[in-house]
């Protein structure tokens, strides 16, 4: 029999509008583990992000950044950081435009500006504070994900005349700025290479946008009840909301659990 693993996304998948875990979900997720099936995450969140969750449900495997950072079991077994040169050059362009920008390696994050109201409404719904001011301290470390913080009217001109990176707006002020083909899809193909697993061996959980990729490429994708439309069309499953037991009715709904 093969083994069988399900990815979750975290904001609006495994926690709530209030950044809080159902008592159902925890329940879920131990009851599938029991079971013997392989439990990640799959997010555009940095590691250090959700290191508490991953330890409330007891959770050692993960896709992060968006697919640029993975994890099996505590051991990095993938990662694609952003190409140094190239970030420069948007930094350079988001300074002129006076648009902030944070950096992302996977132990932590900085930003190129001390105060910006955008940042601290960005972070703060993440219930995360203000990233440490550190102008170019980027430029020596492995970026994995960069913030960049602008209205969605500013963004087509980063992605014309900087199309080395994607970007994903998950934010009213800020879009992810990931590796150019990047996606929780290709992170997840690249775990499930490592463990000799095919697709069709793997299920998903997501509800925005960073999640189409990810639910159209596993054998068997769930949106949340709560999901954007875009998601639900992605899907093979919708499943309840958050706060409606919508993990473990998905899990049921798949033949996961009874």
């Amino acid at each position: 029999m093969n083994k069988k693993v399900v990815f979750f996304d975290i904001d609006g998948t495994l926690l709530n509008e209030e950044k809080k875990l159902p008592i159902s979900t925890k329940k879920a997720i131990s009851d599938l583990q029991n079971q013997g099936v392989y439990v990640a995450i799959a997010t555009g969140r940095a590691p250090f992000m959700f290191k508490e969750l991953r330890e409330e449900l007891g959770i050692n495997t993960f896709v992060s950044f968006n697919g640029s950072y993975v994890v099996f079991e505590g051991e990095m077994v993938d990662h694609t950081p952003l190409t140094t040169k190239e970030l420069i050059k948007l930094e350079q362009s988001a300074e002129k435009m006076a648009h902030s920008m944070v950096f992302l390696d996977h132990l932590g994050a900085t930003s190129n500006r001390k105060e910006d109201p955008y940042v601290a409404e960005g972070m703060g719904s993440l219930k995360l504070p203000y990233p440490t001011y550190e102008p170019n301290g980027y430029q020596s470390k492995h970026i994995y994900q960069a913030l960049l913080f602008c209205e969605e009217h500013d963004e087509l001109q980063y992605r014309n005349k900087h199309s080395h990176f994607d970007y994903i707006r998950w934010h009213q002020f800020s879009i992810d700025v990931i590796p150019s083909g990047g996606s929780k899809a290709r992170g997840i193909q690249s775990l499930l290479k490592h463990l000799s697993l095919a697709p069709e061996h793997a299920y998903a959980f997501g509800d925005a946008l960073n999640d189409l990729e990810m639910l159209e490429f596993v054998g068997t994708g769930i949106a949340m009840g709560n999901a954007m439309d875009e998601a639900k069309a992605a899907a093979n499953y919708v499943t309840k909301a958050v706060d409606e037991d919508g993990i473990m009715h998905g899990l049921k709904q798949v033949g996961l659990l009874k």
